[in-house]
Order: structure tokens, then sequence, then C-alpha cells
């Protein structure tokens, strides 16, 4: 049998962002197609996620532009009530026939960022820079420029570091077990 398919194209901008109302992406334009094709036994929806969204730089704050591109499935059958099955199956009840993808996009866009963004070298805020730099120290070993001075960080390791004595005494029990 061969399958049936439609191409469905949506650019998501700022005003799809600011609707969602989702917490990881407020701006970004990002264009998606979609692929369905009918199966005999469900409907596959096929994802291409291409753009830009604007997310805040971990390091100073302001918002930084973030190239994502990603490829997502998923399956879609009729059932007798909506339920999502595994990441990538969804049923949904046959009188109602019909699915909302938008909350899915979004999704996918906000599993196709990074999980650390920051400026490139020099593109940082100024301002936020300078208070950095008086906590931090650079070394050119390091990826993004930026290192925790020793000083700076508590470490459980440290036998400098005095301790609570009552968290000596439940030592005392651990090293008895």
């Amino acid at each position: 049998m061969q399958a049936d398919s439609c191409t469905y194209e949506f650019v998501l901008d700022n005003l799809f962002f600011a609707n969602i109302d989702g917490p990881e992406v407020q701006k970004g334009k990002v264009n998606v197609v979609l692929v369905v094709k009918k199966t005999s036994r469900a409907f596959e929806l096929n994802f291409q996620t291409d753009g830009m969204v604007w997310v805040p730089c971990d390091r100073c704050l302001d918002d930084m532009e973030q190239p994502i591109t990603s490829t997502d499935k998923l399956l879609v059958k009729f059932g007798r009530e909506y339920a999502e099955e595994g990441d990538n199956m969804i049923i949904i009840p046959e009188e109602e026939g019909e699915i909302n993808v938008a909350w899915f996009m979004y999704e996918f866009v906000a599993l196709a960022i990074p999980m650390k963004h920051v400026h490139a070298p020099g593109k940082c805020n100024k301002a936020m820079s300078s208070k950095l730099s008086k906590h931090l120290r650079t070394t050119p070993d390091e990826e993004d420029g930026f290192v925790v001075e020793e000083g700076d960080m508590l470490s459980a390791d440290d036998g400098e570091t005095p301790t609570d004595p009552r968290w000596d005494e439940l030592k005392k029990i651990l090293d008895n077990n």
C-alpha cells in the first residue's frame, strides 16, 4: 500500500512564542516543515525545524541569537482517549480526529537549544563582564575563558574547611556501618 503524504510549512515568530507562553523561548523566528504521511496503521508526522531563537546568555544574561535545527518524528494513532505513549507516540480520540501540533513544535524548538549558550568572545555585556572579572580569572586553556578562583568556592574535599561538629557525629555513624 502506498503512503499518502501532505506537506505543511509554519513560521514560528515572536507572536507564536508569546501565545504559547513557554518558559524556555519567548522570541524567535523558526521555520518548520511538517510532512504528514498516512500509513495503514498511523499517521507519521516528520518535523524539520530550522531558525533562530533569542535566549539569555549564560554569562551576561543579555539576549543572544541561538541558531537551532532539528529533525523530529511523531506517530499519531486513533484510540478511545488521548494518551502519550513513549517519547513519540500520541493516541487521539477517534471522534475528535484532529491534533494541535503547536505545543509539539514548541517542544522541538526548546529541545534543540544547546545546554550552554554564551555570546562569542567579546560580545557579552561589558558592564556585566567587568563585574564577573572581579570574581573570575581567565586562562588561555579554558573553553569559555572563565575559571573560578580557588578561594571563591568551598569544597567538601578541602581539609582546611572547618565542619560543623554535628556532621562529625553523623560521619561516625556512617563509618561504623
